[in-house]
């Protein structure tokens, strides 16, 4: 059984995105890093910001985990900044230790994004795909989800059940 963690990457912590996935943890064995809560600095080609909480959080991932979602609100019809920055920092072991982003590959990797209603727009999913396959990662896909009146609606949590049973178990 492999080990699943969904990294959190909004601007809120207890907002809509984690109300998605309290409904992801109640269905499957997840554990869950909250990006909020960590100081994570912009991409440097100089490498000063190597203090920051980025290079052991991201030893931890590739280290504990074998199923790797990116859970995101849809901000201005692209993913969170929070989550931007995290994906440009992995560009540090691209550099600097390659043989931790190497262990990326055969990982499976996915997006959970949260909207407003269910639209999402095309190409939103584009660079989660691309980012995959590039660190030769298994790219489970893109779910889309939304709340009504604050709450998860039964078509959004029936999306869910099908995502963990077809794509991340």
């Amino acid at each position: 059984m492999s080990k699943k963690v969904i990294i959190q990457a909004s601007s809120r912590s207890k907002g809509n995105t984690s109300n998605i996935v309290d409904v992801f943890q109640s269905n499957v064995k997840i554990d869950i890093i909250d990006l909020n809560t960590k100081k994570i600095n912009h991409f440097d080609y100089e490498f000063r910001n190597s203090n920051d909480d980025f290079k052991i959080l991201f030893k931890q991932i590739v280290n504990d985990y074998d199923v790797i979602l990116f859970a995101t609100p849809i901000y201005w019809y692209t993913m969170s900044g929070i989550l931007k920055v995290f994906l440009d920092r992995i560009s540090d072991f691209l550099f600097q230790e390659r043989e931790y982003a190497r262990l990326m590959n055969g990982k499976k990797m996915g997006v959970i994004s949260c909207g407003s209603d269910s639209e999402v727009f095309k190409g939103f999913d584009m660079p989660f795909e691309q980012t995959a396959k590039y660190l030769k990662m298994n790219y489970t896909g893109h779910i889309h989800t939304w709340l009504e009146n604050g709450n998860v609606p039964n078509d959004v949590s029936d999306l869910i059940e099908d995502y963990i049973t077809r794509k991340i178990n």
